[in-house]
């Protein structure tokens, strides 16, 4: 028998490395998600498409249900043909395929029926808020980049602020990692995205300001509700799928929340195409 044995990895070169991947990851995939939202119009659509039907089906798999595929395939369907009348402009037409698809997946879904509707609402809402604050041809990119850099700063900022600074726990019991002081950090970190985009002409101090916080905290409460469903269900990771981050639901929790919040606030000062001209014009 051979006596000797590895020794452990020592947990602070473990972080490292996931810190490592984290950051690779990042700079990879952030670039291509802002040149595809630059472009906009149908290939931000495929593109928020296809990331909705892949949070759906992590949803179905982190709250048990994804076994039954005609629940998985009904959903999916209905997902993929609602972005695509979105890509091609017909509102009316996506509106009716995802009430279409919501019913078909009450219907098929008896043991898991609450949740797996909750999860199909949750990707129709993050693909129909996606588009809308996009859609305006003047302000949606811009719009746009506000929610992304906020939600992105909130999490880093979070992360950096949590490990370097500790001290309370924000919600233990469903996230034991996360603390008051990364919570603030992430919330000041936004402030600064939106200081800089009023900087750049892109809007008001103050209304930015506001908005920034209050896409900050929107962001900060989806990912506290992402892990508190994962942990309902006894689950770490929603998958796999992206090196260092987990799945598609572990990264875009607190996007999801912020956008379809930002979407609703834009639609109901601007209009269902002029959400972004809703967010930035004051």
């Amino acid at each position: 028998m051979n006596q000797e044995q590895a020794a452990p990895t020592p947990v602070a070169d473990t972080g490292s490395r996931n810190l490592v991947m984290r950051a690779a990851t990042a700079l990879v995939l952030a670039p291509l998600a802002i040149g595809i939202a630059y472009a906009g119009g149908w290939a931000w659509a495929v593109l928020a498409t296809a990331v909705a039907v892949g949070l759906y089906i992590e949803w179905l798999s982190v709250v048990g249900a994804v076994g039954d595929k005609r629940v998985v395939a009904a959903g999916s369907v209905a997902l993929a043909l609602g972005g695509g009348a979105l890509a091609l402009g017909q509102g009316a037409l996506c509106v009716f395929l995802i009430v279409a698809g919501l019913v078909a997946v009450a219907a098929l879904n008896a043991e898991r029926r609450g949740w797996s509707v909750l999860g199909y609402g949750y990707a129709a809402a993050a693909l129909i808020a996606s588009v809308l604050v996009r859609l305006d041809p003047n302000e949606g990119f811009a719009a746009l980049i506000l929610v992304l850099l906020v939600v992105w700063v909130t999490d880093i900022g979070g992360y950096f602020a949590g490990r370097g600074i500790g001290g309370p726990k924000l919600w233990p019991r469903v996230s034991p990692k996360k603390t008051w002081a990364g919570a603030l950090g992430g919330f000041f970190g936004s402030l600064i995205v939106a200081s800089g985009f009023a900087a750049l002409g892109y809007g008001k101090w103050l209304p930015l300001l506001a908005l920034a916080a209050l896409l900050s905290v929107v962001s900060q409460l989806g990912d506290l509700f992402e892990s508190a469903v994962k942990r309902r269900f006894g689950v770490k990771d929603s998958s796999h799928i992206i090196p260092g981050h987990g799945g598609l639901l572990d990264r875009l929790d607190g996007y999801v929340a912020a956008i379809v919040v930002a979407a609703l606030f834009g639609v109901m000062r601007g209009a269902l195409d002029g959400a972004g001209r809703g967010l930035m014009v004051w």
